[in-house]
């Protein structure tokens, strides 16, 4: 065992500048700020991960800067010195001496996952039950705000085959200039591209009866997070009379959460988010709960740079259905990497590579320079 111990545990924040501002209904970015993780093993081995959110504090209760603090000074502190290479009992120890922190917790979970693949020669995804697919179909937001402009950008992505599921964060705005939008980048687009939305909890119940309604009826194909997700109860009442599929994303938490969102019947799909559920391995159980109560799969994102998009991505692979794709086109968004090869996007899908690990190698030269002094 001696040979695989936690030495050292370093936490860098990167911020990245983004192709053009992403508006969610609660805030809008301007860059994007990861927070790279680095676990340095007594047999030389070092396991990468990230833990990104969005938004500062806007989307929920982990920030960059907390994420660090807390690793740096509670979590970090409880893993030196243990197996690097028993995953299982290391994050069972994290999860008795700290409550939530479940995107530092991921980022902790990736990196030991990536540093023992690295150590048994294995890609992530075999030591997470073995990969059943190699790529995943990736989606692709259109967050411009101009109708002409948005599907002229869809129909250039439907050209190279890049994306052909497109994705548009809808309720900061006056409702029913919303659906205006929506429905008629969906009726130029026709058959050849679903279209479907995020409200990111932004409307009101009785705003929402109604709205679904139109995007249904209109051919809208999946409707994420229309309500608050404390209104368990409307979004019961939601999802039994939509025409279209509701999609519960804020509303996961936990996988607890998963677990009585199933129960009550609250949602048709799931997101799943490696972040929001602890890491890769406990995303998979969230997996597990929808799948016995035959809700549907979609592999979400929190626009993770290249690390965090593939550590999710090896969890993905390994899922029997994933009957509604992912939308892991964070590093698409962002203008500069800082890893030696981005991961490949072709034919609409994310080739998830079988090397060891994750698959990826820090470049310290870029890294240095985007890493916050």
């Amino acid at each position: 065992m001696s040979h695989s111990l936690i030495e050292r545990i370093e936490t860098i924040i990167v911020d990245l500048p983004t192709i053009r501002p992403h508006k969610l209904a609660m805030h809008t970015m301007q860059s994007q700020t990861l927070v790279i993780i680095r676990v340095r093993c007594a047999d030389g081995i070092e396991g990468i991960g990230e833990s990104t959110t969005i938004g500062g504090l806007a989307y929920g209760n982990e920030s960059p800067e907390s994420i660090k603090q807390n690793i740096d000074s509670h979590l970090a502190p409880l893993l030196i010195g243990q197996d690097a290479a028993n995953i299982n009992a290391c994050m069972l120890r994290l999860d008795k001496a700290a409550k939530g922190n479940t995107f530092a917790k991921s980022g902790l979970e990736s990196a030991l996952l990536d540093a023992q693949g690295k150590r048994l020669g294995l890609p992530v995804s075999e030591l997470l039950g073995g990969r059943v697919r190699d790529s995943l179909e990736v989606a692709w937001t259109l967050a411009s705000g101009d109708t002409a402009k948005d599907i002229a950008e869809a129909e250039h992505m439907l050209e190279i085959r890049r994306h052909r599921i497109f994705k548009l964060k809808i309720g900061a705005g006056e409702v029913a200039r919303d659906l205006r939008h929506v429905v008629a980048i969906k009726k130029a687009l026709g058959d050849q591209a679903s279209v479907r939305v995020d409200v990111n909890q932004a409307w009101e119940e009785s705003v929402a009866i109604r709205a679904c309604q139109v995007l249904g009826e209109n051919g809208i194909d999946l409707i994420e997070q229309p309500i608050s997700r404390i209104n368990r109860a409307g979004q019961i009442r939601l999802n039994q009379r939509s025409p279209a599929p509701i999609m519960a994303d804020e509303s996961i938490e936990s996988v607890e959460d998963a677990f009585s969102l199933a129960a009550d019947g609250a949602a048709s799909i799931f997101a799943l988010k490696i972040a929001k559920n602890g890491g890769p391995r406990a995303v998979l159980r969230t997996a597990q709960i929808a799948e016995a109560a035959g809700i549907a799969l979609y592999g979400g994102t929190m626009l993770e740079g290249s690390v965090g998009t593939l550590a999710s991505a090896h969890a993905f692979v390994t899922l029997n259905r994933l009957t509604w794709g992912t939308e892991l086109f964070g590093p698409l968004l962002l203008t500069e990497e800082i890893v030696t090869e981005a991961p490949v996007y072709r034919d609409f899908q994310l080739e998830v590579p079988r090397t060891p690990g994750i698959g990826l190698t820090l470049d310290e030269e870029r890294l240095a320079r985007f890493a916050r002094k």
